[in-house]
């Protein structure tokens, strides 16, 4: 359906993990985080190195999980996966990687006028061995779906870790369904719908909190899939369209060359470029490389984006236009408690 999976994937692990950050504040877009990766010199700003640490986290974990010899879905899994996506940021102080020894609550300034408190510490130790029976239990009679929605309000209910407890929770959900096969590939990720539909998934997960409304999360939740398919099927039909009507434009080019072809092969990977990083990426001269990209600007495929006659960057902005979408900053923000 589309011209890579490795594309695919590539490009919405990214957006994921910019919009799960969001969620919990991160002042980061997609954009944000491609130039940094492009420019891969310059040390990221702190909401970048977030988005990185969550990029690092989820990587690590389906690592683990694709690995026989890998850690299995469980706490100890969850606990370094923790570890990675707060190293170096804001709440590196928090225990990373460790189970909280303190309360912690949500909203509020203190656990007496907080919208949620979670167990006490020395209440975790129970419930989060409850939450790894049911993450193993073998046939609950629930389709497994289901399961992945339960599972999610489980873990941001216990709330075991001092910060990162909602972007661990959602990426619970992405390692669930690729670790229970029930996508064979991590296509599918459900932070959008969170954000978009955010005032709903807090009060969501507050009915289950306090009035026992499991069906009306589940409901919720199984909306927020059947949404958020139907938006990768047809977001992969037009990558398809764009990458496609892209590739003919320039192979149609009189002045096409080898080594430009080879470079718009590499832009749904590397969508922001500039002479010197096309250098690296083909292993080529610096004329070869400029002129790649000339051939590709004259097609229409890059666009110049600095302005400036040395250093330049070149963007494929169809392909970055498409997948931005939903990743663009807004005034809420959430506590990370």
């Amino acid at each position: 359906m589309v011209p890579s999976l490795d594309w695919f994937i590539y490009a919405f692990v990214r957006k994921e993990a910019v919009v799960s950050s969001q969620i919990e504040g991160t002042q980061a877009t997609l954009v944000d985080l491609l130039t940094f990766e492009a420019e891969e010199s310059a040390p990221p700003n702190a909401d970048v190195e977030e988005v990185c640490n969550y990029l690092d986290a989820l990587t690590y974990a389906r690592n683990q999980l694709g690995d026989p010899k890998g850690l299995p879905l469980s706490m100890r899994l969850l606990n370094q996966t923790h570890q990675r996506l707060m190293r170096g940021v804001r709440g590196a102080e928090k225990l990373p990687g460790e189970v909280r020894r303190s309360q912690n609550w949500i909203g509020g300034t203190r656990p007496g006028n907080a919208a949620y408190v979670p167990p006490p510490p020395q209440a975790l130790a129970e419930a989060l061995s409850a939450f790894e029976k049911y993450l193993h239990a073998e046939d609950d009679g629930l389709p497994p779906l289901v399961r992945v929605g339960l599972l999610h309000v489980q873990f941001e209910t216990i709330h075991p870790y001092l910060d990162g407890n909602g972007r661990i929770g959602r990426l619970l959900v992405t390692l669930l369904l690729e670790h229970w096969k029930l996508l064979a590939k991590p296509l599918l990720y459900l932070s959008l719908f969170f954000k978009r539909h955010r005032d709903e998934y807090y009060r969501r997960l507050s009915a289950v909190r306090a009035d026992g409304d499991w069906e009306g999360w589940t409901d919720f939740f199984l909306s927020g899939v059947s949404s958020i398919a139907d938006e990768a099927v047809a977001s992969a039909r037009d990558l398809f369209a764009l990458v496609t009507a892209d590739r003919t434009r320039v192979l149609q080019n009189d002045t096409t060359s080898a080594a430009a072809v080879r470079l718009f092969e590499l832009l749904p990977r590397h969508p922001l470029v500039s002479v010197a990083s096309v250098m690296r990426l083909l292993q080529t001269s610096k004329p070869t490389a400029a002129r790649a990209i000339g051939t590709l600007a004259a097609t229409g495929v890059l666009i110049e984006t600095t302005g400036k006659k040395r250093d330049r960057w070149y963007s494929y902005q169809g392909y970055i236009e498409h997948l931005r979408v939903g990743t663009d900053l807004d005034v809420q923000r959430r506590s990370r408690r």
